[in-house]
C-alpha cells in the first residue's frame, strides 16, 4: 500500500513485531480503521481501502485471531516512538494508569464480568454493568499545538473478576498487583529516563510503592487523610533484645494535621485541572508509611488546602522524597488527560460504542482489538507530528464554534484528509492545479461517504 512519505517512518516502526505478509495486512487494516467511520470492525476497514470484494478477506480477520505477534513487543515500540518524538532526552516521562470499563455481554466471552461502572454511577448510586475492563497505561505529552496535556496509550491489560479468574483457574491479582508487574517492564524498557507512574487512589497501595522504589521508579497518587504516618525509628544507644523497631513514633492524621492552627501553610500558585493554574495552601513533610505485615514505605506527603474552600482538602504522595510540592500535585493533576483520551476514543475511534460492542468472539481477538484502538490514538497523533512537525495545524472553524486550538477531532480530520488525497487522486503533469480521480477511485469515496 502507498502512503505519504510523512506517514511511513510512524508505521515502520512496527515493521519487526510482524512477518511481513502480517505486517502488510496490518498497515491495510490500520489505514483503513483510520478512514472508517462508526464501528471499528475488520470488514468496515476494508470498505474504506476499496477492498470490499476481496476474495483474501478472512486473512485479514487472522491478524486478531490467529497470527502469532506480540501485543507487549507492539507496546514497547509504540511507547519508544512516543517517548523519541515528545519527551526531550533524558526528560521525565510521566505515566497515567487507569481502568476503564467496556460494556460486552455473552456467554462466549469468558473474561467478561461485573464491574463498578463509573461513568454512570454516584456518590449517591453504585451502578454495576457487565464488560471487560481494561487497565491502560498512557504517556502524558505536551503537544505545540494546545495548551492541553496528552495522554498517549501504549498499553493495555485485560482485568478479571475473582469469580472469573477461578472459573479460568488463575490466580486472582488486583488493579495495583497488575500494576506491580507492569513496573519493571517499564523500567526495563526506558532505561536512563526518570518514570513517573501516576494513578488515583486505587494504587496508593504500599505493595505497589515498595515495588515502585525498588525499580527507581517515582509513584504519584492520592493519600488517604488516615494514613498511619510514622517517624523513622530511633537507634538506640545500648544494644537490645529483640528485632529492632521498623518505625518510630506515630505521627498525627493528615486530617487532623489540615485542621490544627499550628499548621504552617505555604501559599504558591500551582499547575491545576483544565491547563490552568490556582493559588493553593500547601504543607509537606518526609514519613514513613506502615501497615503491619510489609515493610515501611518512605514517602513524601502533600497537604493541600483551597483557600477559597471550594476543593476540599486532599493529601498527595510520592516515593521520591526530593520532589516538590508543586511536582507532586501537577503530575496528579495531569493524570486527568487519561480520561479525556477515553471520551474521545469513544467517540471519534468506535471503542465500546453504546449498544454497539465490538463483534469478536475469539479470546486472542478479544485481548487484541481494544488494545489496538487505544494505541491507534496514540497513532493518530503521531502521524499528525509528522506532517506538521512545526505544530501548526489547522483547525476547522465554524460560525458558532470559534476554536483556539486543535483537539483530536482536528487531528483525525488531517489524517484521513490526507490518506484521502493520497489515494484518490492524481495531479497532472500540464496543469498542477488539476486533479484528477479515475472511475473506480470515485466510486470508493462515494461508498464511504454513503454507505
Amino acid at each position: 500500500m502507498f502512503l505519504p512519505a510523512e506517514i511511513i517512518p510512524v508505521i515502520a516502526c512496527f515493521r519487526p513485531a510482524f512477518t511481513e505478509t502480517t505486517y502488510q495486512k496490518a498497515v491495510e487494516l490500520i489505514v483503513g480503521t483510520v478512514l472508517a467511520r462508526g464501528r471499528r470492525t475488520v470488514a468496515s476497514a476494508l470498505r474504506a481501502i476499496g477492498k470490499g470484494q476481496a476474495r483474501g478477506w478472512s486473512k485479514y480477520h487472522h491478524v486478531l485471531n490467529r497470527a502469532k505477534w506480540s501485543g507487549l513487543k507492539v507496546s514497547r515500540l509504540l511507547l519508544a516512538l512516543i517517548v523519541a518524538t515528545f519527551v526531550p532526552k533524558a526528560g521525565i516521562v510521566t505515566i497515567a494508569v487507569d481502568e476503564t470499563l467496556e460494556r460486552r455481554w455473552g456467554p462466549q466471552i469468558r473474561k467478561c464480568g461485573h464491574w463498578r461502572d463509573s461513568r454512570s454511577s454516584s456518590k449517591r448510586l453504585q451502578v454495576s454493568s457487565r464488560g471487560l475492563r481494561w487497565l491502560v497505561f498512557a504517556v502524558v505529552v505536551h503537544v505545540p499545538w494546545t495548551a492541553y496535556a496528552l495522554a498517549l496509550p501504549f498499553l493495555s491489560v485485560l482485568l478479571t473478576t475473582p469469580k472469573v479468574s477461578a472459573a479460568l483457574g488463575k490466580p486472582h491479582r488486583t488493579v495495583a498487583q497488575v500494576t506491580g508487574r507492569i513496573v519493571p517492564w517499564l523500567r526495563r524498557t526506558l532505561v536512563g529516563y526518570p518514570i513517573h507512574l501516576v494513578g488515583d487512589g486505587a494504587y496508593a497501595v504500599l505493595e505497589l510503592g515498595l515495588t515502585c522504589q525498588a525499580h527507581q521508579v517515582t509513584l504519584i497518587a492520592p493519600l488517604r487523610l488516615d494514613a498511619r504516618l510514622f517517624e523513622p525509628p530511633c537507634r538506640p544507644l545500648e544494644k537490645r533484645k529483640g528485632r529492632p523497631s521498623l518505625v518510630g513514633a506515630r505521627l498525627p492524621n493528615l486530617a487532623n494535621m489540615a485542621a490544627a492552627s499550628t499548621t504552617r501553610w505555604h501559599r504558591s500558585r500551582v499547575a491545576w485541572y483544565g491547563a490552568t493554574a490556582a493559588v493553593m495552601d500547601w504543607t509537606t513533610a518526609t514519613a514513613l508509611w506502615y501497615s503491619t505485615g510489609t515493610p515501611p514505605l518512605t514517602i513524601r506527603w502533600v497537604l493541600v488546602r483551597d483557600p477559597q474552600g471550594i476543593y476540599p482538602t486532599r493529601a498527595f504522595f510520592s516515593t521520591n522524597l526530593y520532589l516538590s510540592p508543586s511536582t507532586i500535585i501537577a503530575g496528579f493533576v495531569a493524570r486527568w488527560s487519561l480520561e479525556v483520551t477515553y471520551e474521545e476514543s469513544r467517540a471519534y475511534l468506535g471503542i465500546a460504542p453504546k449498544g454497539h460492542p465490538q463483534r469478536q468472539w475469539s479470546d486472542l481477538a478479544i485481548e487484541r482489538t481494544t488494545p489496538a484502538l487505544f494505541g491507534l490514538f496514540s497513532l493518530v497523533v503521531l502521524m499528525a507530528h509528522a506532517l506538521y512537525p512545526d505544530g501548526d495545524l489547522p483547525c476547522t472553524q465554524a460560525a458558532w464554534y470559534p476554536k483556539s486550538s486543535a483537539t483530536f477531532h482536528d487531528l483525525l480530520h488531517l489524517v484521513r484528509k490526507t490518506l484521502w488525497l493520497h489515494f484518490l487522486f492524481q495531479t497532472g503533469d500540464l496543469s498542477p492545479d488539476l486533479r484528477k480521480i479515475m472511475p473506480a477511485s470515485f466510486g470508493h469515496l462515494l461508498s464511504a461517504v454513503c454507505y
